[in-house]
């Protein structure tokens, strides 16, 4: 049994609790292994206002937001990524509230060439599920401002944890979507997730000083700074130990999650052996490590 690693969150879903002037998280009843207590849908705004990640298909959720707009104005709609668990309500949300929908483009954008390169060889993303039907009313992109009555916001393109996941700058408060959480470590599952993208995401957003991140799944991050310290010591730590363990001989990325997350419960295993994967992609492009035959997910790679 894994021990808790938020025990003091725990919202309940459906209500609208304020978390800031302006700003309100209403928790989505999609509680699971990989989406923690829920997905959070962000309000932000009080004359109009933007919602940030509807989340799942679910109409109990989508009637908990329509009260939380209550007599207000809905100006945008945001999608951070379309992972079935944030982009789907979406559009029943753009219907009744009758505003468009933003994102950086559909479910297959801004993967890298090698990304693209496993796609079209048939590797299929893991882990959460993708909403390959999501399409925006309208594209953001990278550094493009979105401003209502009250509130600006910052689109900042971080791939990482899927190739079209974008963050939301409100002032020095960051809504980071997946790319960054407090309750665990995110998941990168290739061709959706790209480790390469993932280090580099987190790299730029140290280059800015924020105040708070509010993620997808669970608590606020209150220091950020520290969080994505964390976030690339225990990516870089585990690509050590990817590396240690080929030092013994070839092994695919299965084998080398057994036999690196020894703690994890078998039913996370698939995910961890993605981001293994995730990790033997990265090296194979830093020239670390090579595939024997073809790339792809059930390759054997070796050191260089």
């Amino acid at each position: 049994m894994m021990q808790d690693p938020q025990p003091d969150f725990r919202p309940k879903a459906g209500i609208a609790e304020t978390l800031a002037p302006g700003l309100r998280r209403v928790l989505a009843p999609n509680p699971s292994p990989m989406t923690f207590r829920g997905t959070n849908t962000y309000l932000v705004g009080e004359g109009d206002l933007a919602i940030i990640d509807p989340g799942p298909a679910d109409p109990d959720h989508l009637n908990a937001i329509l009260q939380a707009v209550g007599a207000s104005k809905v100006t945008a709609i945001l999608v951070t990524h379309a992972h079935v668990d944030h982009s789907p309500l979406a559009r029943p949300l753009s219907e009744q509230v009758k505003a468009p929908v933003y994102a950086f483009s559909d479910a297959a954008g801004g993967r890298s060439a090698v990304m693209q390169q496993l796609t079209d060889s048939g590797l299929v993303g893991g882990g959460e599920g993708v909403d390959t039907g999501f399409r925006p009313d309208m594209q953001l992109a990278d550094g493009e401002f979105l401003s209502g009555d009250g509130w600006t916001l910052r689109a900042i393109h971080t791939p990482g944890h899927f190739g079209n996941h974008l963050s939301f700058a409100w002032d020095d408060t960051l809504f980071c979507g997946d790319l960054v959480m407090g309750w665990a470590s995110s998941l990168v599952s290739p061709p959706d997730g790209d480790l390469t993208d993932f280090m580099a995401s987190c790299r730029r957003l140290q280059s800015e000083q924020w105040s708070v991140f509010h993620a997808g799944h669970g608590a606020p991050i209150s220091d950020p700074a520290a969080r994505l310290d964390w976030l690339i010591t225990h990516r870089l730590a585990r690509e050590g130990a990817v590396l240690e363990a080929l030092a013994s001989g070839p092994a695919t990325s299965a084998s080398l999650a057994a036999s690196i997350y020894t703690d994890t419960p078998p039913a996370l295993l698939p995910a961890a052996t993605r981001n293994v994967l995730a990790h033997l992609i990265d090296l194979y492009g830093k020239n670390r490590v090579a595939p024997i035959g073809p790339l792809g997910a059930n390759a054997e790679f070796s050191l260089i």
